[in-house]
């Protein structure tokens, strides 16, 4: 499996439209943009940095996952993301070092990319996601 870099760090928010007050007015990042993506319940958006991005996340739905997160965790860093170059094999990969996986196939993800997590505990508590574009 080769990681080519971190792709983004997933912050799950109440409100994106408060949330990227800070990213944007305070950071001086731009905004790129939000999108919905139903599959997941979530809608999200970006703010570029370098190489990588920041990601909000706000729950679409009361019962959704980000709405579960902040509930038990409060707003914060829910993931990150590392860009792969074949998700495929990097999931075959870790499937065979015994690494827990959420994802055994790759689903549709935000601006089209193919992602899979990995199960925080097998990753020290982190939430890991593999992303492909």
């Amino acid at each position: 499996m080769k990681i080519s870099k971190i792709d983004h760090i997933g912050i799950a928010v109440n409100s994106i439209e408060n949330g990227k007050e800070f990213w944007t007015d305070i950071l001086g990042l731009d905004f790129t943009g939000d999108e919905t993506v139903e599959t997941q319940k979530v809608k999200t958006a970006f703010f570029p940095v370098g190489e990588s991005e920041v990601e909000l996340l706000e729950s679409t739905v009361p019962d959704g996952p980000i709405s579960k997160f902040i509930e038990k965790k409060g707003e914060g860093i829910h993931h990150i993301a590392f860009r792969v170059e074949n998700i495929e094999t990097a999931l075959a990969e870790l499937k065979q070092k015994g690494i827990r996986l959420i994802d055994e196939t790759p689903r549709l993800g935000a601006g089209g990319a193919k992602i899979a997590f990995l199960h925080p505990k097998a990753t020290s508590g982190v939430l890991v996601e593999l992303c492909e574009r």
